[in-house]
Parts: structure tokens; C-alpha cells; sequence
């Protein structure tokens, strides 16, 4: 099954480091975020994880949770988190999947069907396209996604950033340009009217005939 944005986030059942969890149940009324790894113990990882680790709050600011899986059993995810709190200095506060039937990385149309049922025996390269973020609303909706190659960390600070003009625009009726930060202009969208738009935004500039930009609304 091919996952498209605002398809909805397959639901399942499986057990973390935190204790077997409905993943629709966990996300609650918030915002979650699955990332995904291809073994546990690999360098790369070890480094996002720890980072995870350290934003945390940033992200529960946000309504968001964090959660992490790879395809190896929960037991060893136990044994990893000490060296990604050793290297990080960050201890592991969020809920590691284990995937060691494949069927998680399956559902997510990280792994194809023919990759068989177990994790044993297969190497990172073999689970290379297990590197996805996924970007999941309260609707249980997918918000964004994103996949790595195994030689490149994540940006877990984009994640943030996306995350915020997600929850900005799903609020108001606008758009974020490219290098968007918060706190920065906007863009409104084509379904907002001039007249629409000068009473919910106050004034704006038509920079072309189809963009017009105004300050961020209060959130």
C-alpha cells in the first residue's frame, strides 16, 4: 500500500519499550511523530535518537509526542538506549517500537511485502528504506513524510519547524513560504477573498498576482 499526505496513518498494535501500545490510541488528541530506524546499534541512529531525546519538551510544547521504531525486538532497543544516552547525554524519555516481524515498516510502505516476517539475519542495508519520518495530526491524518538515505542524519530541527507551519496553517487559512520561520509573514491562501483577508489579517501585500503576504496570525 503506497501512503500518501493526508491519507490516514495505518493503525496497529505492537509493543514498545514503554509497554505494548494501539498506536491511535497513543496519539490521543494531539500530534505524533514516527521516526524510523533500520537496526538498532547503527552510528547514524545512535546520533538522531540521542537528539530526539533532547527535544522532547520542544516537541510537547507543540502537542506532539514522540516515538521511535526499528525493526529489531524491544530487548535489544532496552541494551541500545544506553549507549544513545552515553554519546547524546540525552536518556531515551519516548517509546521505541520493536518491529522484528517487519510488519510495522510493511504497513508504512517502508519494506515491500516480499521482505519476509522476521528482522533476523538482515542487515541495515537491507532495511535502508526504514529511514521515514512521518508527520501524524490529531485526525490520525499523515501531515508530512519524509526518508533519509542511511548516510544522512536527520534534521530534527526542520522537523520542528514543518511541524509548526502545520499547525499553523491547519488553524488559519494561510501558507508558509520557503525558508519560513515563526514569527515571520505569510502567505494567504487563493480561497481567502481581498475582502476576506483584510478583515481576518488587517492589511497585506499582493507581491504578484496570485501571492499575497501578511504578518503570521496570533496562534
Amino acid at each position: 500500500m503506497s501512503l500518501r499526505i493526508n491519507d490516514t496513518a495505518p493503525d496497529f498494535t505492537a509493543d514498545t519499550t514503554e509497554g505494548k501500545i494501539n498506536f491511535h490510541e497513543w496519539i490521543g488528541d494531539g500530534y505524533a511523530v514516527l521516526f524510523s530506524h533500520p537496526k538498532d546499534f547503527t552510528p547514524v541512529c545512535t546520533t538522531e535518537l540521542g537528539y530526539m531525546a533532547g527535544l522532547r519538551e520542544e516537541f510537547a510544547r507543540r502537542n506532539a509526542k514522540m516515538i521511535g521504531i526499528s525493526v529489531d525486538p524491544v530487548e535489544n532497543h532496552h541494551k541500545w538506549k544506553a549507549d544513545i544516552e552515553q554519546l547524546s547525554g540525552n536518556r531515551v524519555n519516548y517509546p521505541m517500537i520493536g518491529d522484528p516481524s517487519l510488519a510495522v515498516a510493511k504497513l508504512y510502505d517502508m519494506l515491500p511485502a516480499a521482505a519476509g516476517e522476521t528482522s533476523e539475519g538482515r542487515t541495515p542495508a537491507d532495511n535502508a528504506t526504514v529511514r521515514s519520518v512521518f508527520v501524524i495530526g490529531p485526525d490520525k491524518k499523515i501531515k508530512l513524510m519524509l526518508t533519509y538515505p542511511m548516510t544522512t542524519g536527520r534534521n530534527f530541527d526542520e522537523i520542528l519547524r514543518a511541524l509548526d507551519s502545520i499547525q499553523l496553517t491547519a488553524k488559519h487559512q494561510v501558507a508558509t513560504p520557503a525558508q519560513w520561520k515563526p514569527g515571520e509573514d505569510v502567505i494567504i491562501t487563493a480561497a481567502v477573498s481581498d475582502d476576506d483577508a483584510k478583515a481576518r489579517f488587517g492589511e497585506f501585500e499582493r507581491v504578484l498576482p496570485y501571492l499575497r503576504r501578511t504578518k503570521q496570525p496570533a496562534s
